[in-house]
């Protein structure tokens, strides 16, 4: 995947930009869940920045599934990529010094939640106090990304990282934001107890190349696995909800520009938030970019765990005000998304 033409081209825009990528030199990052969409971006950043412009940067993937790994990175050609095989939730052991612990491993696919809650909680939490652990012993700055979940049913215009709303502990679906709070707070307790450095980073549905498309059970991964299958798009409801999607390249910028040119233990909202869009619309501005898919209605139960309050835009000025800002209109995102799956049929 490293080396597909459209990932490529992403990874030039992205090293491109302005970005301090310089404080990246020479580091030693551990990155978790790095078969991930998002956490694999990041990983193939860096790896465009050694092969690009010899940064020396040394990674270890924490991942479970070293096959996986060896498709995305090629790491068995590369000297710079060292494969942790394990569950995040098991002692996590490295040999040598690190600098950054990119904390991404955690499932946030709507089915697992009717699968494996406990799975998730245990990621989110667990998973969170092995990587505090590490970060403790070897004096590594910790980034962690979270979710706008975690807010919860709040009433406001927009909101800010300084907001809390209401989650109902007794529901399944809390189960993933409940854990990233409890993930939130041991990072604040280890910074209290331990000194850690942390960085948290709130993000809101990113899509792009990498994302799984196939029976995932959110919006855009759906609707892309229509595209690319030549199906009809099927809604399940009205379509009346409203989301804001963040194409990967953007997100991946704001995480860089997080990790080397923020506010040590601070809290930053990722979100593009200047393309609002009911689901419906989103359904058929695609049906109108690839005429074959036609949009139909299946209205049913929400049996796949979906967040049902109202969505309140995230204020993303504290990030805007380090030099950021989304740059992939939603189309392009799309279309980028959907020639990736394309070229690798």
């Amino acid at each position: 995947m490293y080396n597909n033409k459209i990932v490529q081209n992403d990874l030039n825009m992205i090293v491109n930009s302005e970005t301090a990528f310089s404080k990246l030199k020479n580091k030693s990052i551990l990155i978790t869940g790095a078969n991930g969409m998002l956490a694999a971006y990041y990983m193939y950043v860096l790896m465009y920045l050694n092969d690009k412009c010899n940064y020396n940067i040394k990674v270890y993937a924490l991942v479970r599934n070293k096959e996986k790994l060896d498709k995305l990175t090629n790491f068995s050609l590369r000297k710079d990529i060292i494969p942790l095989v394990q569950d995040v939730c098991d002692e996590i052991k490295v040999d040598g010094h690190l600098d950054y612990i990119i904390h991404m491993a955690s499932s946030a696919n709507p089915k697992t939640i009717t699968t494996d809650p406990v799975g998730i909680i245990n990621a989110n939490v667990v998973g969170t106090l092995n990587v505090l652990e590490l970060a403790k012993n070897n004096n590594a700055e910790v980034i962690f990304t979270s979710t706008r979940e975690i807010y919860g049913k709040i009433d406001k215009e927009k909101i800010s990282e300084d907001d809390m709303g209401i989650l109902e502990c007794t529901e399944l679906r809390s189960c993933y934001p409940e854990s990233k709070r409890m993930a939130e707070n041991l990072i604040v307790s280890y910074a209290y107890k331990y000194n850690i450095k942390y960085k948290i980073a709130r993000i809101a549905h990113v899509y792009g190349p990498g994302m799984i498309i196939k029976d995932d059970g959110r919006i855009m991964s759906d609707l892309i696995s229509n595209v690319v299958n030549k199906e009809n798009i099927v809604l399940k409801s009205t379509g009346d909800a409203k989301r804001a999607f963040c194409y990967i390249t953007d997100a991946i910028e704001a995480l860089i520009i997080i990790t080397t040119d923020s506010k040590e233990n601070e809290v930053y909202n990722i979100s593009n938030e200047t393309e609002e869009i009911a689901i419906k619309e989103l359904a058929y501005k695609i049906s109108k970019m690839y005429e074959e898919c036609e949009v139909k209605f299946n209205i049913e139960d929400n049996k796949n765990q979906y967040v049902k309050f109202k969505r309140i835009p995230l204020d993303t000025k504290k990030i805007e005000n380090l030099g950021w800002k989304p740059k992939i209109h939603l189309a392009k995102g799309i279309q980028n998304t959907v020639n990736y799956f394309n070229s690798i049929k």
